[in-house]
């Protein structure tokens, strides 16, 4: 969903006026590069990761985080089970590690077999045998050699140990809890599916997503939006082979491997507890930093408004301003305007610093102009957000002052 971490709370709402006019000063010339100076990291709907630790630092409880970055939410309970998608395993089939009481369970039949542990053997993996069938094999150690143990007309899962250590390609074993389950998605390969309790899946989420040495209210939102997500995209994903993938597309995971103390705390300090509007799990998204003012949405609890959380002293915040150059080549890509003269910001949220978020960016060169909206400068460029701005360049080349109109 995102990239990682962080964010902040703010109780004072400072807002700048969008029809207040700003000025920025762009070259006339092209030059080698043009830099681009911006500020947050990520879309900003929602919870601003740095922001909740900044909220924390400032004494702020879990429930007036919460309640700050999802107004109009309220409290509600979720269990079950999650299934993710193990993206790094790209291998044919399930691979996984020999363990005592490791079984194998067969979807045709409901069966499960408890499979033998030879000294020997330290292997055993579910590959595809025909167009909808399966194959289970062990391999031992000593002969080098794959011997076939069963097959199943479908699909089948490694389950049994409470950890269960799956071999990746590169030969290196990441460690899940729950089953590991091998699904035909598509292509010749089978898929790899993580099905884990719910609560067991943040243990491998929140510290991936956050820094495990926050506050434990920081920690203890991140859980909340954490498991509030997977339940959204639970809902919507029934009839799916799974429900979330593992990577920032969905919520970073990492199994067993990545659990933390302090952030298993903080998940049994919200055990179940979620983020309901009318009743129903809200899309609690979040991102590493908003830059100072939360983004607009399509659903009412997510609002514009400005976050003095995601800039609070002492939060550490790396991603709440930066400065990136791009080539004169990269802009003349995105632009296609030939040789840029000049690139402006035409119009800003108006709430935030400096006018607030970047909406729609102008660039004039030899060919014309164009005008693209923010977040398509921002995917075209490798931007961290669109909040951007396009400052003066050195005093020994030629420049000119452009006024950006209001709103």
């Amino acid at each position: 969903m995102r990239k990682r971490v962080i964010a902040a709370v703010v109780l004072s709402s400072t807002v700048i006026s969008a029809t207040a006019q700003a000025r920025e000063v762009v070259p006339t010339a092209a030059a080698p590069d043009t830099t681009i100076n911006g500020r947050g990291f990520g879309h900003g709907r929602g919870l601003s990761q740095y922001g909740a630790q900044g909220a924390a630092l400032a004494g702020k409880s879990v429930k007036q985080i919460l309640d700050f970055y999802y107004p109009g939410t309220t409290v509600g309970k979720a269990t079950g089970s999650i299934r993710v998608r193990v993206s790094a395993d790209t291998t044919d089939g399930v691979r996984v590690g020999a363990v005592n009481k490791l079984s194998v369970r067969s979807f045709a039949t409901g069966k499960v077999y408890v499979l033998p542990k030879a000294s020997t053997r330290n292997q055993w993996s579910i590959d595809p045998n025909g167009e909808h069938g399966t194959k289970l094999s062990s391999y031992d150690a000593k002969t080098k050699k794959w011997t076939l143990y069963k097959t199943f007309t479908g699909m089948a899962q490694f389950e049994g140990p409470a950890v269960i250590g799956l071999v990746l390609p590169s030969g290196a074993v990441r460690r899940y809890r729950g089953a590991l389950r091998a699904i035909d998605v598509s292509g010749t390969h089978l898929d790899t599916v993580n099905v884990v309790p719910l609560e067991y899946y943040l243990r491998g989420v929140v510290p991936r997503e956050a820094v495990s040495s926050w506050r434990p209210a920081a920690l203890q939102a991140q859980a909340v939006a954490a498991r509030t997500y997977s339940v959204f995209h639970r809902n919507r994903a029934a009839a799916k082979a799974y429900d979330l993938c593992d990577t920032t597309s969905c919520q970073v995971y990492g199994g067993y491997d990545s659990e933390e103390t302090s952030t298993n705390n903080a998940i049994a300090a919200t055990a179940g507890q979620i983020r309901l509007y009318k009743g129903k799990p809200i899309i609690a998204e979040f991102s590493s930093s908003n830059g100072g003012a939360t983004a607009a949405g399509d659903v009412p609890y997510q609002l514009m408004k400005a976050d003095s959380w995601d800039a609070y002293p002492k939060n550490g915040n790396p991603n709440v301003s930066w400065s990136v150059t791009r080539s004169a080549a990269d802009m003349q890509s995105v632009f296609a305007v030939g040789s840029i003269r000049y690139v402006r910001v035409l119009k800003r949220s108006g709430v935030g610093p400096g006018g607030g978020r970047a909406l729609t960016v102008e660039a004039v060169g030899s060919k014309g102009k164009r005008v693209l909206t923010a977040d398509q400068v921002r995917i075209r460029l490798h931007l961290k957000s669109g909040w951007i701005s396009f400052p003066a360049r050195p005093l020994d080349m030629p420049t000119a002052v452009v006024e950006e109109p209001g709103r």
